[in-house]
């Protein structure tokens, strides 16, 4: 069944733990955040874990079967055992999936009657929703989603990193800080953290250290602008738009790169329906590591004709800017942007 966040957080701060969870989605920092917290829940103080927590690698045959019997073993020295089974794959297409039906009987086996001395827990890349063992997954264990975080989880994400710093912050700081950072949580956090150690010995946050400290990385060719776009939140992304363009930036040159970004998912988008393998794609894409993740997720939710409809809407604006078509000038060329974004985003509704 899958919980959400808070439900996992509720039912850790309990003591309560699942015999079998699968974490996907994402946002790996709240992911990695996840899987520490329920291994330190796994065990009490004292216990030996080094003794009593395994992983096992998917992309080595044989080692799901590996994994389950390692849970029937009896703990030593510890009061449960924790299994990690990592490179967990059931994607769209099934090309180099690391979870097949074939191993439904033994997982269906194992959570008939699981070891009650044991944790397991599934770390997935990719858990496509509708392929059969992603279902079962989805159905079978306690599984959680984690999703990007939208604004407001977002401030009240900062807030928390804040007060657990014992920095004192006014709202407004909150919000600049989570408005020059974007929707990565890891870099948030980060970022939270360095700010906290450049305040001391005080414990009050200044305007003056968060313009010096915290780079603005919600400009334009960050990822987080076209994932407002392909998200579809027009106001959002109007917003990041409006800053960019406030901030000198030249109507042609973003063109630019909201052309790129697009042609990126299309290319990708291509080759993960034609079964390519990953590493394949983000080479022919010439991804940098730092953002294939993010091209990866937004890639599997984008659709092709929409995707096809965006680069059309995007060369026609550019042509139109170069042109003067509707007006010359750079008020003209401001409204083109504008109106081709908001087109863009409504796309992906």
């Amino acid at each position: 069944m899958v919980l959400s966040r808070e439900d996992l957080w509720n039912q850790l701060k309990r003591g309560e733990l699942a015999p079998v969870y699968t974490l996907f989605g994402v946002e790996t920092f709240l992911r990695d955040k996840a899987l520490k917290t329920i291994a330190d829940t796994v065990f009490d103080t004292g216990d030996l874990r080094d003794f009593n927590d395994t992983t096992f690698s998917l992309n080595v045959e044989g080692n799901l079967e590996k994994a389950v019997a390692a849970s029937s073993q009896l703990p030593m020295m510890s009061r449960r055992r924790l299994i990690r089974i990592t490179d967990v794959r059931v994607s769209q297409t099934g090309f180099r999936d690391t979870l097949t039906e074939e191993d439904e009987a033994l997982l269906s086996s194992y959570l008939a009657q699981p070891v009650t001395d044991a944790v397991i827990i599934f770390i997935a890349d990719e858990l496509n929703g509708v392929r059969k063992m992603g279902k079962f997954l989805r159905d079978k264990t306690a599984a959680i989603n984690f999703e990007p975080l939208n604004e407001r989880q977002l401030l009240e994400y900062a807030r928390k990193e804040f007060a657990a710093a014992d920095l004192k912050v006014t709202e407004p700081q909150v919000r600049s800080v989570v408005g020059r950072i974007g929707s990565d949580v890891r870099h948030l956090s980060n970022e939270i953290n360095k700010l906290a150690a450049a305040a001391l010995p005080g414990d009050t946050l200044t305007d003056e250290l968060i313009e010096a400290l915290v780079p603005d990385s919600s400009e334009l060719d960050n990822f987080a602008f076209t994932n407002e776009l392909l998200a579809g939140r027009p106001q959002r992304a109007v917003a990041l738009l409006e800053k960019t363009l406030d901030d000198g930036a030249e109507p042609i040159a973003l063109i630019g790169t909201i052309s790129y970004k697009y042609r990126t998912l299309m290319i990708i988008k291509d080759m993960m329906a034609r079964g390519l393998d990953r590493r394949e794609v983000a080479s022919a894409a010439k991804m940098r590591y730092t953002d294939q993740e993010a091209f990866f997720a937004a890639a599997r939710r984008s659709d092709v004709k929409k995707l096809a409809r965006a680069l059309e809407r995007i060369a026609e604006t550019d042509l139109a800017i170069k042109t003067s078509v509707g007006g010359s000038g750079p008020a003209a060329s401001r409204m083109q942007i504008e109106k081709l974004v908001c087109e863009l985003a409504q796309l992906s509704n």
